[in-house]
């Protein structure tokens, strides 16, 4: 359910919405729109994988349908008054009914599964950070994130190919910020917004404390940039090819970034 791969350098990345997996007593729930599993961050871990070395990962394999970790565990939304999901989606994000009538989870169903797959996810990134943290005065959390480009259900036009968040400045130094800024700026052919319909989600509001040497800093990527937007969701490797040389550029930079 959570799979952890460990590296000795100051840069964690997080895998919130790589997993497909959908536990079958949660999937009898489901009406064909969410068996589909349209929302997810397809491809993500293929897209960063290998591009550094010494890089801790940690990735749930359970399918945000079932529980997003990358919600406030209160329910509190992230974005008040614009349309979202929410800790267990009740919704698409085109806004349309994920569960059979009668069927979507109730206040106890929520409890549940919290403690079964958002808190052991937030209980081993918490671990990776604090052993990174431990061994260089520091850490880095780069939430690694990727949607569609067109949904009007959650925002206007198309979306930017680089959205950066740091919660308007609040969970990052500004060195850090500023770094992954300039390197998604001069990406040619590429566009960027830093703080923009997507701010950070609560996994890097919650762990980003510069002032304690956690840094956090999230990416969400439009998938026009390295996939097919429309199923079966394929990959598209010339896309990709020329989208992960700018990866590694942010990743090689922040691992090389040192408090001053």
């Amino acid at each position: 359910m959570i799979e952890i791969a460990r590296g000795n350098g100051p840069l964690v990345l997080g895998l919130p919405h790589t997993g497909t997996e959908i536990p079958a007593d949660c999937m009898a729930r489901l009406n064909d729109r969410g068996r589909a599993i349209a929302d997810t961050d397809w491809h993500i871990d293929r897209l960063y994988a290998g591009l550094i070395p010494d890089v801790t990962t940690v990735r749930t394999t359970v399918h945000r349908y079932v529980i997003d970790v990358n919600r406030d565990p209160s329910g509190h939304s992230l974005y008040p008054g614009q349309n979202t999901t929410g800790l267990c989606p009740l919704t698409d994000f085109d806004g349309h009914p994920l569960y059979l009538a009668g069927l979507a989870p109730d206040a106890a169903e929520t409890t549940r599964r919290r403690a079964l797959y958002h808190a052991p996810y937030h209980a081993a990134l918490a671990a990776e950070l604090d052993r990174v943290r431990a061994q260089h005065g520091f850490a880095i959390l780069y939430d690694c994130h990727s949607i569609r480009s067109h949904i009007p259900f959650l925002f206007d036009g198309t979306l930017p190919d680089f959205n950066i968040g740091t919660n308007d400045g609040a969970t990052c130094a500004p060195g850090i910020a500023d770094a992954v800024q300039r390197i998604c700026a001069g990406a040619v052919g590429y566009t960027s917004v830093m703080n923009g319909r997507f701010k950070g989600g609560w996994t890097t509001r919650h762990y980003g404390r510069p002032t304690e040497g956690l840094h956090a800093i999230q990416m969400e990527l439009a998938q026009s940039t390295y996939m097919h937007e429309s199923p079966p969701w394929d990959f598209a490797d010339a896309r990709a090819g020329r989208l992960r040389p700018h990866l590694k550029t942010i990743l090689e930079t922040l691992s090389d970034w040192r408090p001053q």
